[in-house]
């Protein structure tokens, strides 16, 4: 990557690794500056230019082509924004990583605010120890891992994402250190404010700012969206990261398709090809891979009157982007039975937190006994 551009007193600093994280840093900066100046020309902004805006995105990039692919998208909107992008390689090559910090070194102690997505991320983690100790720091949402990772800070606990089990083997022993160091960061200090914006349900720990996410920015630059009179169901990654079992997350959606009718599949980004060609044969449904994080797609259109959904962060963002529009919302519990052996012990009672605390969702129990609305 280019050096990012050096950042000037009161510029602000952003580190993303999901096509969410960066929605969620787009509608931090729509609310610190509900309508910030539009780029002077256009195409992509100048490597080392400062921006109006003040904030610069640097894209840590994932492997995964999907993620990039609505990365790329992403970032295209935040340019639009008038805000800066950088785009780093940070994963491609065993050296990419060392270029990367090192291009990073400068930008990261003389920025006076870092906007984080993943504060579970050991990429993240390491950059946090980079900075200036007095640089506020703000955390945006990841998803439901929001809630784990307030969770933790507030009770002082090392991070570790809710579906993993014990410390992260040797690598995780290694880099203890590093981690302990980033929750030292991350809490709030003489001259030094935390902000968490989330649109999760979460209580702030003890002198942590949260901030509500309301999705303002979203409902402004999109629709509302047509409405069809079918019905969607959203996909998980609960399978790819080892919590559900296959075959019962297959029995679950067949039987969600049959009993509410629902005609679309809108794939996570991380679901693999084979297991979406099994859903279309099995459940007769037509699999939808967004180029977007999904808040956006709903609000653009044409989009069910109702989404059902299995627990994640949709079941709580989506009722906020589509607050007004009439579409319904409805979240499928995993059963417990549902579970890998593989699964964290904290997986059930966390599926189960995400679900309750959906404010706007309407709950449908789990498998075949989720009876229809």
């Amino acid at each position: 990557m280019s050096p990012p551009a050096a950042p000037q007193n009161g510029d602000t600093l952003a580190f993303v690794e999901s096509p969410v994280q960066l929605l969620n840093v787009l509608e931090w900066a729509h609310r610190e500056n509900p309508r910030p100046e539009p780029p002077s020309s256009e195409g992509e902004l100048a490597p080392l230019e400062v921006p109006a805006s003040g904030l610069t995105v640097v894209v840590l990039a994932p492997h995964d082509p999907m993620t990039r692919g609505q990365l790329r998208r992403m970032a295209q909107l935040a340019r639009d924004e008038g805000h800066a992008v950088e785009w780093a390689r940070a994963r491609d090559g065993l050296l990419a990583p060392f270029r990367t910090i090192a291009s990073l070194a400068g930008p990261l102690r003389r920025a006076r605010r870092l906007v984080i997505g993943d504060p579970f991320s050991r990429y993240v983690q390491l950059l946090l120890g980079l900075s200036r100790a007095r640089a506020e720091l703000t955390v945006v949402d990841d998803g439901t891992a929001t809630m784990e990772f307030v969770g933790q800070l507030a009770r002082g606990e090392r991070f570790v994402r809710w579906h993993r089990r014990g410390a992260g083997g040797l690598r995780g022993l290694l880099f203890a250190p590093v981690s302990a160091s980033a929750r030292r960061r991350l809490t709030p200090g003489e001259g030094r404010e935390v902000e968490v914006f989330s649109a999760m349900p979460v209580e702030s720990p003890d002198r942590v700012r949260v901030t509500a996410n309301d999705f303002a920015w979203t409902r402004e630059r999109f629709g509302p969206p047509r409405l069809t009179r079918g019905t969607d169901l959203v996909g998980t990654s609960l399978v790819e990261t080892g919590v559900v079992d296959p075959a019962r997350y297959l029995e679950a959606v067949v039987s969600l398709t049959r009993t509410h009718g629902a005609t679309r599949y809108f794939a996570h980004r991380r679901e693999s090809p084979a297991k979406l060609h099994e859903i279309a044969v099995e459940a007769g449904v037509e699999i939808v891979r967004p180029d977007l994080p999904l808040e956006l797609v709903a609000r653009r259109g044409p989009i069910g009157r109702t989404i059902l959904s299995f627990p994640s962060t949709v079941v709580h963002t989506l009722p906020l982007a589509l607050v007004g529009t009439g579409v319904r919302v409805a979240v499928c519990e995993v059963d417990p039975s549902w579970l890998t052996e593989k699964a964290s012990p904290r997986a059930s009672g966390f599926l189960a937190a995400v679900t309750g605390t959906a404010r706007d969702a309407q709950r449908l129990g789990s498998g075949p006994a989720a009876a229809a609305p």
